[in-house]
């Protein structure tokens, strides 16, 4: 079996995901810019496959850009003060009385408490169900000779780590990019994405918080188009007392 491994700031990621298995020769790649006003206070790309985590005060805003269109940015958010609060999918989609996420939608904590506001977003719909791959759902939907592949359970186990935290911290994620429509009967299906290469989605943080992100290693299913590309992720502080541009 084959390690690889990809350098992601002062770190570096060991996968046994093939040479080769992240984003094709001429794919169009678009890192645009934030979608927010302000200074800007943290600049980063995550390579496809990879983790991200950041700390965000409260008043600061991420803008994470899909460089690549369609790549899932896998994603939590906890108080980071006390990271016994996190993010709560029952409790966000029941006071939103919605099961996506758009423009004005608040990420609310298992004390119902705000932590994040969607400030700005440019595709239709933001998904709250998909859940995250892992090692055990990849052998399970796809086969065995998938069983090598670590998934999006795997990064966060990692990046998590890094903060102090570990399996029994990991909750329902939202997927950022990932088109996960809901049928008239209510199943579910993933597949291909809405968004492209250079669309954001904004979130201004309503408390200190920590946020966890990976950039989804999936290969299987459409989610990224097959297609393993970046992320951006940007971090603004407002200067003149208005949050989004």
């Amino acid at each position: 079996m084959t390690i690889t491994t990809h350098t992601v700031g002062d770190r570096v990621i060991e996968t046994t995901v093939p040479v080769g298995a992240h984003y094709v020769e001429g794919t169009t790649l678009d890192p645009s810019g934030p979608l927010a006003t302000g200074a800007i206070v943290l600049d980063e790309a995550v390579a496809p496959l990879a983790p991200w985590s950041a700390r965000l005060t409260a008043g600061q805003t991420l803008t994470i850009v899909d460089v690549g269109g369609n790549q899932s940015a896998d994603f939590l958010v906890y108080n980071a003060q006390d990271t016994d609060e996190r993010y709560s999918t029952p409790d966000t989609l029941a006071w939103q009385k919605n099961a996506y996420l758009r423009q004005g939608s608040i990420l609310r904590s298992n004390l119902g408490r705000p932590l994040m506001t969607v400030t700005g977003n440019e595709i239709d719909r933001q998904d709250t169900i998909g859940g995250a791959c892992s090692k055990e759902s990849n052998t399970l939907r796809y086969g065995f000779h998938t069983e090598h592949q670590h998934g999006c359970r795997e990064n966060f186990l990692a990046e998590a780590a890094r903060h102090g935290l570990g399996a029994r911290d990991l909750v329902s994620n939202i997927n950022w990019f990932m088109n996960v429509p809901v049928e008239a009967d209510g199943t579910l299906g993933i597949v291909d994405g809405m968004s492209a290469p250079g669309k954001r989605v904004a979130l201004r943080a309503e408390m200190d918080v920590l946020v966890i992100v990976s950039n989804c290693p999936q290969m299987n299913n459409p989610c990224n188009d097959f297609n393993c590309t970046p992320l951006r992720m940007i971090v603004t502080a407002p200067t003149d007392g208005s949050d989004h541009a």
